[in-house]
């Protein structure tokens, strides 16, 4: 890992004391109380500005309400906020040919918008190696941004969501500039503050094609004054070195993902660096992730273990260490339809109905988590009411 300057040292620290006031609040103990008295204790601190002003633990819509949208549309960020999330994943940040940034899950578009349909579009169909697996389809870097919003997005996942390809050729791709733009109307007309927890999607891949992420996230950040430590904007990635080179371009909270146990970030893989998860959500390796770093993003496995079957064991001391290392965690990803839950908590065999995600979300809220990100923030809004009130 590279070594931080003084300056980017002293301003790190000064956002993880922000970061610990805001889940500490009075007295250090509150990371001692799991569960619902921990949860309302640490909510009664959350009050004042930055991260403080967040509820504990948060709901966090992901890719927007994806649930009931097509994911990463401003019809999916609009419907989260209508349903409460306290932040929006808005969004994950890939490049166009000429440099902007835009909001989709992956580089490949082939699965999330119309561009098959487009003929015109047909030879740009192609296979690259994306963080070392062949993937063929159509690519954000080998389009214009002008070339991109004559598209439109489309349904991810139609087998679990049918009724959300209602909303199939609606909303365009948005920009990364036009959600800064939407965060501040969004803003004015609620009369709250609007978060928002973009992600840098493959960094390592995209500035190995001279297309660097940070510095384009950085720049229009600062263009719209949201680039300090009490900014409304949480910046997430599952490469270490993508948060490392942001901590040294802007002061906003950052947050490490953190994908399975056995798996390694793929700038890691790059870099040689033989290291996995397993390795850095060890206490050492968390204390070196809150040295650049305020927060985890891991997945919901890494909290609860699963068995075999895929059904609950006992939950891992992951929060314990995280939290005493100073950092919060925001695991991912809680959905309402069966195949994403614990057999144990599906209803029926359909691949489209709802099982007991409010069990889900009560389980992992339990282990003293600081917030969730749910394709269903409406849901996680009820389990969390019913959290925090039990």
């Amino acid at each position: 890992m590279g070594t931080q300057e003084s300056d980017d040292q002293a301003r790190g620290t000064g956002r993880r004391a922000l970061l610990g006031a805001a889940v500490l609040g009075a007295g250090g103990a509150i990371f001692g109380l799991p569960g619902a008295a921990g949860a309302a204790q640490r909510e009664a601190a959350g009050h004042g500005g930055g991260l403080k002003s967040l509820p504990v633990p948060t709901i966090i819509g992901h890719r927007g309400a994806s649930g009931y949208r097509p994911e990463h549309t401003f019809g999916s960020y609009q419907l989260a906020l209508d349903l409460g999330a306290h932040v929006v994943e808005a969004g994950d940040l890939v490049p166009t040919k000429d440099g902007h940034l835009v909001c989709r899950h992956e580089p490949e578009i082939g699965g999330t918008t119309d561009v098959a349909d487009h003929p015109e579009f047909a030879d740009r169909r192609t296979t690259k190696t994306l963080d070392g697996v062949p993937t063929t389809g159509w690519f954000t870097e080998d389009f214009t941004l002008a070339e991109l919003k004559t598209l439109r997005a489309v349904e991810r996942i139609p087998a679990n969501r049918p009724h959300n390809t209602l909303y199939n050729g609606r909303w365009e791709i948005p920009t990364f500039e036009e959600v800064l733009k939407w965060q501040d109307e969004q803003t004015r007309k609620r009369g709250r503050q609007v978060w928002i927890y973009p992600e840098t999607k493959h960094p390592t891949y995209f500035r190995k094609l001279g297309l660097g992420l940070e510095e384009r996230v950085a720049k229009l950040l600062r263009k719209y004054g949201k680039d300090k430590k009490d900014s409304p904007v949480i910046l997430q990635s599952f490469e270490p070195s993508s948060i490392q080179r942001l901590n040294k371009l802007v002061g906003n909270p950052l947050v490490v993902l953190l994908s399975g146990a056995n798996s390694r970030p793929w700038d890691f893989v790059e870099a040689g660096d033989p290291r996995t998860v397993a390795d850095l959500i060890t206490p050492k390796g968390l204390k070196e992730i809150a040295s650049y770093a305020q927060g985890i993003g891991p997945t919901v496995d890494l909290v609860i273990p699963k068995d075999a079957d895929g059904n609950f064991t006992t939950p891992s001391t992951l929060v314990r260490d995280a939290h005493a290392a100073g950092l919060i965690l925001h695991p991912y990803t809680v959905r309402n339809e069966n195949p994403f839950l614990p057999p144990k908590f599906r209803k029926g065999t359909a691949a489209d109905a709802y099982g007991d995600v409010l069990g889900v979300f009560k389980a992992y809220f339990a282990t003293g988590i600081d917030g969730i990100f749910t394709d269903n923030a409406d849901t996680g809004l009820l389990a969390r009411e019913d959290f925090v009130n039990g």
